[in-house]
């Protein structure tokens, strides 16, 4: 099934798809468990239009995943890069909206 070298870069290909599938549902997931109100007061696009750019993303890095669509289409590099621009920008700035609580200077008390 892997002989020889281009089996084992079919298999090193296939993992990073997989990898790429996590993180795609890993940011539709957390987005759609985030409130509308943090994309707003942070000012980072709105929560229908991050729902709709990483639902597609998952979409694509499903299909590579699953071998219906190549590994290193420009589908799944731009599947991947959307996903990366979520959990690197959009999530750290709408998960500190709603925190609340009691907050002192140096964190919670």
């Amino acid at each position: 099934m892997f002989g020889g070298i281009h089996g084992v870069l079919d298999l090193i290909f296939w993992v990073l798809a997989i990898g790429a599938f996590i993180m795609s549902a890993w940011a539709l997931v957390h987005a759609l468990r985030t409130p509308a109100r943090s994309f707003a007061v942070t000012g980072k696009q709105t929560k229908k239009l991050w729902t709709i750019i990483l639902g597609v993303a998952t979409l694509f890095a499903f299909a590579a995943a699953v071998g219906y669509l190549s590994t290193l289409s420009i589908f799944t590099i731009a599947s991947v890069i959307a996903s990366g621009i979520y959990l690197a920008d959009v999530r750290p700035a709408v998960r500190e909206i709603g925190k609340g609580g009691n907050s002192g200077p140096y964190g919670p008390w």
